[in-house]
């Protein structure tokens, strides 16, 4: 697996030992801490108009226009300051590549800025809630807890396009970014669950840590349509190109609330597929990179998710890019296992407490092999008719290609719709010249019309 030739893009201790130094107590009335760094100037208004489909990117580069927003202009790293600024309370959640959650720790992010014009950088500093040590009085309240600070690499414009590889969309507030370790990862994971009892083990008794060489970690973030609240998921794939664990921050902003967010991780295996089931409409944004044109598109999406007779999976989505009469379809059959869904081709879905689901190839390397990119994605689902999704596309040398985002609304067919969709679909097929497309439009045809005919 050829792993993305880039810079540290986090902070990690050479030892994987916290620093004494970095530990100290943290009462409630010293959070939030001192009011971060404000902007020297006000933010402008202007807006970067972006578009996509990431089904689509292939067929959809030569419709696309470069743009010249595209590369992070000093707007759009003051936007991203400014969605990522203030104090963050949270919980950070470890799930195995089963889906099956590992780990809660108490998180709190402070996030300012500090510089001005091009120089301007992102500082983050991470607290993590440890664990009473075995050693230690027990009866230790939560003013009373020991946190360890960490202290996050900064971002600025520099280290955004060049090591970060951020996908940035400012008007949705949502992001994809790369790193090329998981020192930040295991720092949270040694200290929220070992604490001070953590002797600096490789591979800690009952603790499973990132591989300290991991093939790709990406972060994907999306922000709520409800509320000041973020979630921040990780994709970890280890040395090899496998699914090593998932690991996901849930954010409030500003929350002074006693206990932070997190999931209610009781639901039952069926009931995580449940939500995503149906139509789902909407549209889709891609931003490629600009070693692959650095261009925008704008694409209309139907994705539709059942379960047939036999139990199988069955997803279809249709893509049409905006302005131009060009629908990609893609066909999958897929199997469910507890919180596994395996598609055949080697895609496979995640299911996650609290609506939302994480998918990867079964194996990277495979696609590596096969000279084939290969994508990850994010989904929430924060109510019953709305979610996102984010997209990270990447090449065979594990460089980012191009980011997608999906704003979707469950979409109900009734049966005149339906006849005008099954009309258009089946002129689409009588007219397509490629053999797997026929094949498809034929699929979806079929399904429309056992469903209402």
């Amino acid at each position: 697996m050829a792993a993305a030739a880039s810079p540290v893009s986090v902070t990690s201790s050479p030892n994987y030992r916290t620093n004494p130094s970095q530990t100290r107590k943290l009462p409630s009335q010293s959070w939030p801490p001192t009011t971060p760094t404000r902007f020297s100037q006000p933010l402008s208004s202007r807006r970067t108009s972006i578009a996509g489909a990431a089904q689509s990117m292939k067929q959809s580069s030569s419709s696309a226009q470069p743009n010249p927003e595209v590369h992070l202009s000093l707007d759009a790293v003051q936007r991203f300051i400014h969605l990522n600024f203030g104090n963050w309370t949270g919980t950070f959640h470890q799930f195995d590549s089963q889906g099956n959650l590992m780990h809660k720790i108490s998180t709190k992010l402070a996030a300012g800025s500090y510089g001005e014009d091009e120089l301007i950088s992102l500082i983050q500093t991470l607290y993590i809630k440890q664990p009473p040590s075995t050693t230690s009085f027990s009866g230790i309240d939560d003013d009373e807890a020991e946190w360890s600070e960490y202290k996050i690499k900064e971002i600025n414009m520099f280290t955004m396009d060049k090591y970060q590889q951020i996908g940035f969309f400012p008007k949705e507030r949502a992001f994809a970014l790369r790193y090329q370790t998981a020192g930040m990862l295991e720092t949270v994971l040694r200290q929220g669950v070992l604490g001070e009892d953590d002797i600096g083990e490789e591979s800690p008794k009952n603790l499973k840590l990132p591989s300290r060489q991991p093939s790709i970690v990406c972060e994907n973030c999306l922000y709520s349509l409800e509320k000041d609240r973020r979630v921040r998921a990780f994709h970890v794939m280890d040395p090899k190109g496998i699914l090593d664990m998932l690991l996901v921050f849930l954010e409030d902003r500003g929350s002074t609330a006693p206990i932070p967010p997190t999931f209610d991780d009781s639901q039952d295996y069926g009931d995580r597929i449940k939500p995503f089931l149906g139509t789902w409409k909407g549209h889709s944004i891609t931003k490629r990179s600009g070693v692959y044109g650095a261009t925008l598109a704008r694409a209309d999406t139907v994705a539709v998710l059942e379960i047939n007779k036999d139990g199988q999976l069955i997803q279809d989505i249709a893509s049409t890019l905006e302005g131009r009469d060009i629908t990609t379809n893609v066909h999958w059959t897929g199997t469910m296992s507890k919180n596994l869904v395996t598609f055949d081709g080697g895609f496979q879905l995640i299911l996650l407490p609290g609506g939302m689901y994480m998918g990867c190839p079964c194996d990277v390397a495979k696609c590596v092999q096969e000279s084939k990119s290969f994508h990850l994605e994010f989904c929430w689902l924060e109510s019953p008719g709305k979610r996102q999704r984010l997209v990270r596309t990447y090449d065979v040398e594990g460089l980012a290609v191009s980011s997608t985002y999906f704003l979707e609304s469950r979409f109900t067919l009734d049966k005149p719709f339906a006849s005008r969709i099954t009309v258009i679909l089946a002129v689409q097929y009588l007219h397509s010249e490629d053999l797997n497309q026929k094949q498809n439009f034929l699929l979806i045809v079929l399904n429309m019309l056992s469903k209402f005919f």
